[in-house]
């Protein structure tokens, strides 16, 4: 739960934040039991971020000059509108400011940018065990997506798709 009320702000990331942002990826990845699986560096996700031409982009919370949230996301497109949505990578908030409504904010620093950007929606996975987080979005007007089930090709899947020989 909350520790201090100090005030939060919700920024867009700027270069310097890639060691936060990757710090609280690593809490994530361990909160989701995967606290291995990260293999992201704070110079690869500078590069991403805030390079010439990002395709990546995140918003921070940010509390007495630390960043104590983040939310990772991206431009997606959907055929059936005919225009892009946001799809929420990562969305993070360290356990010790919990409960003041920094996940709310970063959600509401989203739909600013769908709004801004004219996208038509904001999709993200949750994973099932993930009652506190479903709680949330409930709140926020989010639905379950039924019938959609994620999948994914990555590692030597990925690696021999397309090759020929």
């Amino acid at each position: 739960m909350t520790t201090t009320t100090s005030p939060v702000t919700i920024r867009r990331a700027r270069p310097g934040d890639e060691h936060d942002i990757l710090r609280l990826i690593r809490d994530l990845a361990t909160y989701e039991k995967e606290p291995d699986a990260v293999e992201a560096t704070p110079e690869g996700l500078a590069a991403k971020l805030f390079g010439d031409a990002p395709r990546v982009f995140a918003h921070v919370a940010e509390r007495d000059g630390i960043v104590v949230g983040i939310a990772v996301w991206f431009f997606n497109f959907s055929t059936w509108t005919g225009r892009h949505g946001i799809y929420l990578e990562d969305l993070y908030v360290d356990p010790q400011a919990r409960g003041g409504g920094i996940a709310r904010q970063l959600f509401e620093a989203l739909g600013e940018a769908a709004r801004e950007n004219d996208c038509a929606r904001i999709d993200w996975s949750v994973l099932d065990w993930n009652e506190l987080a479903k709680g949330l979005y409930r709140k926020l007007g989010a639905r379950h997506m039924q019938d959609w089930e994620p999948w994914r090709i990555d590692g030597a899947a990925l690696e021999t798709l397309g090759k020929r020989g």
